[in-house]
């Protein structure tokens, strides 16, 4: 069996008792069916065992997911320009521009920061499959800014972990629709799988556990400008939970207004500031990028309306 991808995840607390499918299913770009498929075929390992799409999760299990190649791939490294924020022996940081996929996938298997990555870098950590070279977290195609990169899978391992534990540091600003009352906030809500729309997030009974807290940064006629920490690295988390309060983020076309005011092709959204302790070096580091040209000048027009 050819593979074209190897995925590991681990439960967390609010996992407690799920059905395998259902989580993988939440949290993977695949449908239920097709990853009952793969654990019935015993593609889908936990705890080094093999198990039955009834199992139920325990805190801290872990579960690899092995995807089979359905076509061949060839991921090719690309002389893509990178941003460069900050690099060593042991990370990458970079500053990825909007409109850029992170991994391939299929269909899509060039122009990534994956195909740039494999130009720039000749090691990356294989510990997310072929697929997701040295990728420990994602930023949405059409979010700019900072993210980090493991070289070697001890950095990485050690990457996943602070993720894990919440301690990694990960501030964002956004335009968001409306003018919010509040200083500032906190978005308390489970994330999980759309129940009809699988591309998309919503909030969710069976969900995972998603906290965002936010604080207004500026008022215009119409907008806010807000910055937005996570405490959790859901999918889509940032847009699913504004979208939710009733400020989706300007230029979102899947979680804001149908009708979008500004022609941004996608959300204004940008990640900022990344904290972590580097996984070498045991010391904090802070990495910022700085406000994007698209939205400096987003921000230019709410400031002149």
């Amino acid at each position: 069996m050819n593979i074209i991808d190897k995925i590991s995840l681990i439960a967390e607390k609010d996992d407690l008792n799920k059905r395998i499918d259902v989580f993988l299913a939440s949290e993977l770009d695949y449908t239920r069916s097709y990853l009952k498929k793969l654990i019935l075929e015993g593609l889908v390992i936990v705890n080094g065992s093999i198990i039955k799409p009834n199992y139920k999760l325990k805190e801290n299990d872990v579960v690899n997911v092995t995807i089979p190649e359905a076509e061949k791939i060839d991921i090719i490294p690309e002389n893509i320009p990178l941003d460069i924020i900050y690099e060593d022996n042991d990370i990458i940081v970079v500053n990825k521009p909007k409109g850029m996929v992170v991994h391939p996938a299929p269909g899509n298997y060039s122009g990534t920061l994956v195909n740039a990555l494999l130009y720039h870098c000749k090691n990356l950590s294989g510990i997310n499959g072929e697929l997701r070279p040295g990728i420990v977290h994602r930023l949405d195609k059409d979010t700019s800014g900072v993210m980090v990169v493991a070289k070697n899978d001890k950095a990485h391992i050690n990457l996943s972990n602070q993720i894990k534990e919440r301690t990694i540091l990960k501030k964002y600003i956004a335009i968001v629709e409306g003018v919010i009352k509040d200083d500032e906030g906190k978005i308390e809500a489970p994330i999980g799988r759309h129940p009809i729309d699988r591309k998309k997030m919503a909030i969710t009974n069976d969900g995972r556990y998603a906290l965002t807290l936010y604080k207004v940064l500026e008022r215009y006629k119409n907008n806010s400008f807000i910055e937005a920490t996570i405490k959790t690295g859901r999918t889509h988390q940032i847009r699913v939970h504004m979208a939710y309060i009733g400020h989706p983020i300007v230029g979102d076309e899947v979680y804001g207004f149908k009708k979008q005011k500004f022609n941004l092709l996608g959300q204004a959204l940008h990640s900022r500031l990344l904290g972590l302790i580097h996984p070498a070096k045991n010391i904090y580091m802070e990495f910022e990028a700085p406000i994007p040209y698209y939205f400096e000048k987003l921000i230019n027009i709410l400031k002149n309306k």
